[in-house]
């Protein structure tokens, strides 16, 4: 059989590899290795993903670890060339914008092996992101590029990539949250942090620009003080993050408000039973971008721009930037009732793993085992 082998490496991209694992394996016509680089590499950044999504463990596993953009991309690259020469594939399928990604379509075009990229043709233009500059080279080198939505196709085709390897699939991600709402809201998480549905808010900030920056992070953190002056405010803390509040000796003022409420990284089913009967999202992150207009919750994104415009065209996100004011009095106004209403995008249907699936096979040239129930998507 041709083989398909999915590069992972930070918990963003478990819940987009999942489905597309599930997909392929239940069709039955494509052989599948996953390769771990060990990008996020603790239980809760990675492992618990694993056991929530129903991942098999690892085929391989890089280890390569933290250090910076470089460093962590060059170990990748090493130690990623030595298993695709071991074993090549047909396809190397990669998702996201993570420095993996990257690392992962460099050294398999130089292979010569096919690079599929799932969530091609996002933008934020912002080159002063690293998540930029990974999604721009993967998507100059993939042969597959694979869109959540139409804003995607506009930028490859102004690019100048050809119509026919635009396929637009719709929102893999969302995939992983249909699937896994019903499990995830029967868990115990609300009663033993003794919070209501609606009631309460769930932050999260991991962003360089913002929690690195001792000129914007302590006025953030007044901002989600204050609104948790209104109702309680749910903060699962990134490494970096909690780094960076030690560094910059935020602690005193953290404690000044006891209902914001501080507490480790989740895995994926506890934090989306969390976010999904949360009132308000307030986040740097992308992915919660995606999961609250998905689920229908106000979002506000504490970043300057997006490169998910169509959460904030269609959806439920509202970019507000940092300024501790904005943020505060965009949160009142969602806690009055007059935030933004927004609806799911195209295709964000739970059937995008489907469509992938489908294209995988035309490209490699093989006929599933089980038929599809819906025409698959066409080049754009």
């Amino acid at each position: 059989m041709k083989t398909v082998v999915h590069v992972v490496g930070a918990r963003p991209n478990f819940m987009k590899v999942a489905p597309i694992h599930r997909a392929l394996a239940r069709r039955g016509a494509l052989a599948q290795r996953l390769i771990h680089t060990g990008q996020h590499y603790d239980s809760q950044m990675s492992d618990v993903f694993f056991q929530d999504l129903g991942m098999p463990p690892p085929d391989v596993h890089l280890g390569v670890g933290s250090g910076s953009h470089a460093e962590q991309t060059a170990r990748v690259m090493v130690e990623l060339e030595k298993a695709l020469e071991k074993e090549p594939p047909e396809l190397v399928s990669v998702v996201g914008d993570v420095n993996s990604t990257l690392a992962a379509a460099l050294v398999a075009s130089k292979l010569l092996i096919p690079v599929s990229h799932v969530e091609a043709g996002l933008r934020s233009f912002d080159r002063t992101m690293p998540e930029e500059i990974n999604r721009v080279v993967t998507d100059r080198l993939a042969e597959l590029l694979l869109t959540p939505s139409p804003d995607a196709d506009d930028n490859l085709l102004r690019e100048g990539v050809e119509k026919s390897r635009i396929f637009r699939v719709g929102n893999v991600m969302i995939d992983s949250l249909l699937s896994a709402r019903a499990k995830a809201q029967a868990l115990p998480v609300l009663g033993r942090m003794r919070l209501s549905p609606r009631s309460y808010a769930v932050c999260t900030l991991h962003r360089p620009s913002n929690v690195d920056q001792p000129e914007v992070f302590p006025g953030i953190l007044r901002a989600l003080g204050a609104v948790s002056q209104r109702l309680p405010v749910v903060f699962p803390v990134h490494p970096r993050t909690r780094r960076m509040i030690a560094k910059h000796r935020l602690e005193p003022l953290l404690s000044s408000h006891p209902s914001l409420r501080l507490v480790e990284p989740m895995g994926y089913l506890e934090f989306l039973c969390l976010t999904s009967q949360s009132k308000l999202v307030i986040t740097d992150s992308g992915g919660l971008q995606e999961e609250s207009t998905a689920l229908g919750i106000p979002c506000l994104t504490v970043r300057e721009n997006t490169e998910r415009p169509i959460t904030v065209s269609e959806g439920t996100n509202l970019v507000v930037g940092t300024d501790p004011a904005r943020i505060l009095a965009e949160a009142e106004r969602i806690l009055e009732g007059r935030g933004k209403q927004g609806r799911v995008p195209e295709l964000w249907d739970g059937r995008a793993s489907e469509r992938i699936a489908e294209v995988y096979e035309r490209f490699l040239a093989v006929a599933p085992a089980t038929a599809a129930k819906e025409p698959g998507p066409q080049p754009r």
